[in-house]
């Protein structure tokens, strides 16, 4: 009985909640925003880039696929392009949250896609700078 209270409080603290969505903060201090629905994204696939103890990739950047990043990407070993049974593949101007090491990364190759940040997790600054992230803000014109 025991274990099992155990791994529910654990399976508890590893999954956000709604509650905690509301008061999840992004990287400008404000309320977290949806990243992307379709493809649904996210470490938990709730279209958010939140965080928690088993995300060890740290899926917190809100980034819009690049050609150029998704070819960098797969350079590196990690193909985003390709469909597979379990994962729909990225286009082009698809959102997807991104570990943030992956991004900062991309940022030093010069390939490093734009961002959201009103999508992207606060957590992100722990990884890569705010300068950093403004200076690929993504601007939707």
């Amino acid at each position: 009985m025991l274990s099992i209270l155990i791994s529910l409080l654990i399976m508890m603290s590893n999954s956000p909640t709604t509650s905690q969505q509301t008061i999840v903060k992004n990287v400008l201090g404000t309320e977290l925003q949806a990243c992307c629905t379709d493809p649904m994204t996210g470490f938990y696939r709730d279209g958010y880039c939140n965080t928690g103890a088993s995300d060890f990739g740290v899926h917190v950047v809100c980034a819009v696929m690049t050609e150029e990043f998704l070819s960098y990407t797969s350079s590196c070993g990690n193909d985003l392009s390709t469909p597979t049974s379990y994962f729909p593949g990225l286009k082009p101007g698809d959102g997807w949250c991104l570990c943030a090491s992956r991004w900062k990364e991309a940022m030093e190759a010069g390939k490093a896609p734009p961002v959201r940040l009103e999508s992207t997790h606060i957590n992100a600054l722990q990884i890569v700078s705010l300068e950093d992230l403004k200076k690929h803000e993504y601007n939707a014109e």
